[in-house]
């Protein structure tokens, strides 16, 4: 017999429910996918947010000489900052 993934209903107005199918095709995807996604989306940036990290001092100070340090030329980065975006063709 095949797993069955387990169903999660949400109760939405009609003018929710059209705002998320507006949102899904444009982002060319169905309904559910969109929801899915955005759903797990939201909950591992609420998770990070609540998350506590602890840094050891050695690796503090050494974080703090990288994050005072002067930043380092990337010609690559340069050169991507320079070209105009695709959508503005």
């Amino acid at each position: 017999m095949p797993a069955t993934n387990p169903v999660l209903s949400v109760r939405v107005s009609p003018a929710e429910r059209d705002l998320l199918e507006a949102a899904a095709a444009q982002a060319r995807t169905s309904l559910s996918d969109f929801i899915r996604r955005k759903a797990l989306e939201a909950a591992e940036i609420d998770l990070l947010d609540q998350r506590l990290v602890t840094i050891p001092a050695t690796d503090w100070e050494r974080f703090e000489r990288w994050a005072a340090a002067p930043a380092k030329d990337v010609p690559a980065l340069r050169e991507l900052a320079a070209t105009r975006p695709a959508w503005q063709d």
